[in-house]
C-alpha cells in the first residue's frame, strides 16, 4: 500500500539539491553549506549569487568579473519599457513583474535553450532586469521620469538609485544588500518548487521564473510583510498602544502576520539580522516602526510562544528605506531571483520530470454511469462540495 503524503507535503523530501540546507529545529540556514549569519555579515548580494549559481565562493577576480557582467546586463528592450508605460497606474507591481518577465523571454537571445551556459547568461539578464522593472514601473505610476541604471553601483545601491532618483547612503545600501542576501534562497518553498516543476518539463528559464513569481504573489507565500506594515500603520494612525492592540487581536483569534514558520521551530535566523537592520536604520531616520515592532515581538513571544519570522522586521526595514508597501513582495523577488535561477540551473543540469501521484478520495471505482433521464440533484452533490 502506498504511503499518503501529509497535507501540503509537510516535511516531504521531493528531490536532491546542493543549494540550500535548513535545520528548522536548530535555526540553521545555509547556502552551499555556508551559514547565513556569515554571509549576512561578510558577503554581498553579488558574491552570494555567485555562490548559489556556481557552488563555491568566488576569487577576487571572479567576483569582479561577475559584478561587471551583472551591471552590464542592466538593459531592458525598448518594447518592454513601452509596455510598462502603457499599463494602468493602478496595476499591482507583482502583476506587472510577472507579466513583464514573461514578455522578456521573447527578446532574450537564449530564449529556447536550457543548456547550462545559456541559463547562466539568462540568469544575469533576468537578475538585472527584474530590478529595473520594479523601479521603472514604480516611477512611471507616480508620474516620474525613469532613472537609468548606474553600472558603477552595486546591485543594491543601483536599485535604490533607480527607485528614488538619488544616490543612497552607505547605511541604506548595506541594509538592502543584507536583506537581499537573507532572502536569496530558502530551499523548496512554494515559488522555488513551482519553478523546478516547470523547469523539469524542459520549459525555459523565463517560464519557470514567471511561475515562481505567480506562486510568490499568493498571500500565503509572499505578502506577510505587507500585512505587518498595514498593522503597524493601523496602530499608529489610531494612536493605540501596540501591545494592547495585539492583545485584542489574540483575544479575537485574529492572525498576526510575521510570526511562526512552517520550517523553523526556533528563531528564523534571517529575522535576527533584519531586527538589527530595522533598529540601525531607525537610529538614522525614524525609530518609531522598530520600537513598535519590538514591543509586539516581545509580547507575542511571551503570550503565544511564537518567534518573529523573516517577514516581521523586513516590514519596518523596507518602510524606513522609503519603500512603498506594495513593493515589499516584488523586492522579495528582486532577491529570490538568484535562488530561483540556481534551482532552475540545477534542475536542467540533471533533469527528471517531476510527476507525483495523488491520493484519490473520490467515489469508489467503478462508479456507475447514470443515464441523464434517471439523474437527480443528488448526483450533483459532489460537484457542489467546497474545494479544499
Amino acid at each position: 500500500m502506498s504511503t499518503v503524503a501529509p497535507k501540503g507535503l509537510q516535511d516531504v523530501i521531493a528531490n536532491d539539491s546542493s543549494i540550500c540546507f535548513i535545520d528548522g529545529g536548530k535555526g540553521i540556514l545555509s547556502y552551499r553549506g555556508i551559514d547565513i549569519h556569515e554571509l549576512a555579515q561578510k558577503s554581498s548580494f553579488e558574491e552570494t549569487t555567485f555562490l548559489l549559481w556556481n557552488g563555491s565562493l568566488p576569487t577576487a577576480a571572479e567576483l569582479n568579473d561577475f559584478s561587471h557582467q551583472l551591471a552590464a546586463a542592466r538593459q531592458l528592450p525598448d518594447d518592454v519599457i513601452d509596455f510598462l508605460t502603457r499599463l494602468p497606474k493602478t496595476a499591482s507591481p507583482m502583476e506587472v513583474l510577472r507579466t513583464a518577465v514573461s514578455l522578456l523571454s521573447i527578446y532574450d537571445p537564449d530564449e529556447k535553450s536550457v543548456l547550462h551556459t545559456a541559463n547562466i547568461r539568462k540568469s544575469f539578464r533576468l537578475t538585472a532586469q527584474i530590478a529595473m522593472i520594479i523601479a521603472f514601473f514604480d516611477r512611471i505610476r507616480k508620474g516620474k521620469e525613469i532613472v537609468k541604471p548606474d553600472t558603477s553601483l552595486s546591485h543594491a545601491a543601483n536599485f535604490l538609485w533607480m527607485l528614488n532618483g538619488e544616490k543612497p547612503s552607505e547605511t541604506a545600501t548595506k541594509a538592502l544588500d543584507v536583506a537581499l542576501v537573507l532572502h536569496a534562497d530558502h530551499e523548496l518553498n512554494a515559488s522555488t518548487f513551482a519553478a523546478r516543476v516547470i523547469a523539469a518539463t524542459l520549459s525555459d528559464l523565463h517560464s519557470a521564473i514567471t511561475g515562481a513569481i505567480g506562486a510568490l504573489k499568493g498571500p500565503l507565500h509572499g505578502g506577510a510583510n505587507e500585512a505587518v506594515m498595514h498593522l503597524l500603520y493601523a496602530i499608529d494612525q489610531a494612536g493605540e498602544d501596540p501591545v494592547e492592540h495585539v492583545r485584542t487581536m489574540i483575544e479575537n483569534k485574529e492572525k498576526i502576520s510575521g510570526f511562526g514558520h512552517r520550517v523553523y521551530t526556533t528563531e528564523d535566523p534571517r529575522a535576527t539580522h533584519l531586527r538589527r537592520m530595522s533598529e540601525d536604520l531607525g537610529k538614522d531616520a525614524n525609530p518609531k516602526w522598530y520600537e513598535m515592532s519590538r514591543k509586539i515581538e516581545l509580547f507575542v513571544k511571551e503570550e503565544k510562544k511564537l518567534n518573529a519570522n523573516v517577514d516581521f522586521y523586513s516590514a519596518s526595514t523596507y518602510t524606513t528605506l522609503g519603500i512603498d508597501i506594495d513593493l515589499f513582495t516584488p523586492i522579495f523577488a528582486l532577491s529570490r531571483i538568484s535562488g530561483w535561477c540556481a534551482h532552475v540551473i540545477e534542475q536542467h543540469d540533471d533533469n527528471r520530470l517531476i510527476r507525483p501521484r495523488a491520493n484519490y478520495t473520490g467515489p469508489a471505482y467503478p462508479a456507475p454511469y447514470v443515464p441523464i433521464e434517471q439523474r437527480t440533484s443528488e448526483a450533483h452533490k459532489l460537484a457542489e462540495k467546497p474545494s479544499a
